[in-house]
């Protein structure tokens, strides 16, 4: 069995094919997955599937970082974030994560500090009800650190989705609370940085997820990404871990189910 962490089957590409992606899931021994929210103008396309697929697909809430940015009413919709993580919408039953949450500098350093409050804000909700962060960061690990040490021995829980940093920014993280590490399809590309900080990697960390339609693995490259592929991605950790693919696939299920009490 494996657990695709990070899917955004949700969202308009796969509109013509969703059926049978899901079903290529089933076909691959990927029998769950976790979606993570974006933003109020995807939760209804995230909460529709949770209602066909309940047992399969399992929904996450939050406000994604550069959903922050040039947005006026970001404060009134981490409010809606609250809201739904007090009273799910109809026909769900919980939220499993707060997510994808975190900091995004790639686009704009203009939102810094929005973006900061906007994490940190988040990181408290996930706090107050018991649920795992799954944190997006991107041209800001430095600043990631800093934020997350604030929180060090307060319990938090989580994931840093698509970990594309060094072995030092894993072991700090590592040190502020109970954290895995998403690996996605970037650790089967050739010349990958993250191929080589995987292998120092303990395996107990690492959870697999596709990020999904983004971020193709190889020998998709190029093509829409999607759940079914995580099986390349288990495939490559467990070739750089030099261990059997079956030991990766049950170990990192094992993570993610701990982390996210599945």
């Amino acid at each position: 069995m494996l657990i695709d962490t990070h899917s955004h089957i949700y969202e308009p590409e796969f509109d013509t094919d969703r059926e049978q992606a899901l079903q290529r899931c089933i076909e691959h021994d990927v029998q769950m997955l976790l979606l993570p929210a974006i933003d109020g103008e995807s939760y209804e396309r995230m909460f529709d599937l949770a209602r066909q697929y309940p047992q399969m697909v399992r929904p996450m809430m939050g406000l994604h970082p550069t959903s922050v940015n040039e947005n006026p009413h970001w404060q009134r919709d981490l409010a809606q974030v609250e809201a739904f993580l007090q009273q799910p919408p109809q026909g769900i039953d919980r939220f499993w994560g707060v997510g994808e949450i975190g900091l995004d500098f790639y686009w704009s350093k203009d939102y810094k500090e929005e973006q900061i409050a906007a994490f940190e804000a988040q990181v408290e909700m996930a706090i107050k009800y018991d649920l795992p962060i799954v944190v997006h960061t991107r041209d800001a690990w430095a600043e990631m650190c800093e934020v997350m040490e604030k929180f060090a021995g307060r319990g938090v829980r989580g994931v840093f989705h698509a970990f594309s940093d060094d072995v030092d920014s894993y072991q700090k993280l590592k040190k502020c609370g109970d954290f895995l590490f998403g690996v996605g399809g970037v650790v089967t590309f050739k010349k990958s940085k993250l191929a080589e900080v995987v292998k120092q990697m303990d395996l107990t960390d690492i959870i697999l997820e596709t990020d999904c339609p983004y971020l193709t693995p190889v020998p998709h490259r190029g093509e829409r990404n999607e759940s079914s592929y995580v099986r390349f991605i288990c495939a490559k950790v467990a070739e750089l871990k030099d261990v059997d693919y079956q030991l990766v696939a049950d170990q990192t299920t094992a993570n993610a189910k701990r982390i996210f009490k599945l």
